[in-house]
Order: structure tokens, then C-alpha cells, then sequence
């Protein structure tokens, strides 16, 4: 179980330091290399992990330590819905919870800026915002088109989209709220080849 306060006071101390990937995109090589994030919660301990690293990989590092702890985070703020059943097989890549008998992994993503078009236009038309998501999701990993709740985020103020990763509290509005309203007739239907895939967007938006 995680402590939720003291995971959102960690993730947040990671904003003293610049958002910056120097173009990199997750690979298995580097992931490999920065296995140790899986175990590291405090980000002051991934500080002192890190010192041996070059820059890049450090940044690829911190990045990915804070996207991993935010998305555990998130999966928690579910799971404390009796609605939904989380997935005792950790190492399923397809599936983290059941939410009200249907199967779904969850993404955390930034608004993204390759969709090329505004949050009011990807709000109307969340269809199409996810197809992008599908289609535009890494290659690496935990590459699939099965069922996804995507969480998404998005920042009014500064356009620090990826800061609101470590905000829990308002995530779990969010969150709360998505599952309290959920229903099927809400998802998405997609036909990626075989079979069928039904995916919905939580919006996590500062006012």
C-alpha cells in the first residue's frame, strides 16, 4: 500500500529540476539500465542512485521514475474503488484492474502536442484522441490495443502538463468521479485487426 501524501510530496520534488528527454524515446536497452526506479520511492534516494550516470541517461532515469510512481499512484486511487478489482498479476502487461467486470490497463499521458488541435476540440471528439494515443504509443514494452482508461493531463495555467502527474489529490477527484458515473455505453469502440477494444479519457485538468 502507498502513502498516497507522501508519494505526492516525493513526485513533487522532482519539479525543482528542468523536464528534459534531449530527444531520447524509451528503449529496452536503457530501461534495462534504470531497473533500480522499481524499488526507489523516495526520490531523494533515486537522487543519490543516479550520481554515476551520464546526463542523458539520469534524466531518462528521473523521467521514468516519475512517470512509473505516478502511474502506481493512479492505479491505487482505482483500486480504492469496490467497483474495481485490481489485477493480482503484476507482471500483466494487458490488464491492471477490472472495473465493473471489464478488463482495462491504465495510461497516464500528457496532452499530447503531436495531436495538433486544441483541448476543446480532443473534449468533443475523445474518439479520435484515442485512436491517436493507439496509434502513436511506443514501440517498447507495453506496446498493445487492448482495453485502456487513459488519464490525461492537462495544465491551464503554465502548460506544465506533466507536473500534474504528482498531484494526487486531483487526480483522485478525477478518478472518483469517473468511476462513480462510469458506464459502458460511455466507452469507445475500436477494431485495431482482430477482436474489439473499448477505451475511455479521464481528464485531469487544473482550474
Amino acid at each position: 500500500m502507498i502513502n498516497l501524501d507522501l508519494l505526492e510530496n516525493s513526485l513533487k520534488k522532482r519539479w525543482e529540476i528542468a523536464y528534459d528527454w534531449k530527444g531520447m524515446k524509451q528503449n529496452d536497452v536503457w530501461d534495462r539500465t534504470t531497473r533500480f526506479i522499481y524499488n526507489t520511492r523516495s526520490f531523494t534516494t533515486l537522487s543519490t542512485k543516479i550520481e554515476h550516470l551520464d546526463e542523458r541517461l539520469k534524466n531518462y532515469a528521473i523521467n521514468r521514475w516519475y512517470n512509473f510512481w505516478s502511474a502506481k499512484g493512479v492505479e491505487q486511487l482505482f483500486a480504492d474503488h469496490t467497483e474495481v478489482l485490481p489485477n493480482k498479476n503484476k507482471y500483466d502487461k494487458f490488464v491492471d484492474f477490472h472495473l465493473k467486470g471489464i478488463p482495462f490497463d491504465h495510461k497516464s499521458s500528457v496532452f499530447p502536442v503531436g495531436f495538433k488541435n486544441t483541448l476543446g476540440y480532443a473534449q468533443k471528439n475523445e474518439q479520435e484522441l484515442i485512436d491517436w494515443f493507439y496509434k502513436n504509443q511506443s514501440q517498447e514494452g507495453r506496446k498493445h490495443f487492448k482495453n485502456r482508461l487513459f488519464v490525461v493531463f492537462y495544465d491551464r495555467i503554465n502548460q506544465d502538463h506533466w507536473k500534474l502527474k504528482a498531484r494526487m489529490t486531483l487526480i483522485k477527484e478525477a478518478i472518483d468521479t469517473y468511476v462513480c458515473n462510469f458506464s459502458e455505453k460511455n466507452l469507445s469502440t475500436f477494431h485495431f485487426g482482430k477482436g474489439k477494444t473499448v477505451a475511455n479519457i479521464i481528464w485531469v485538468i487544473n482550474k
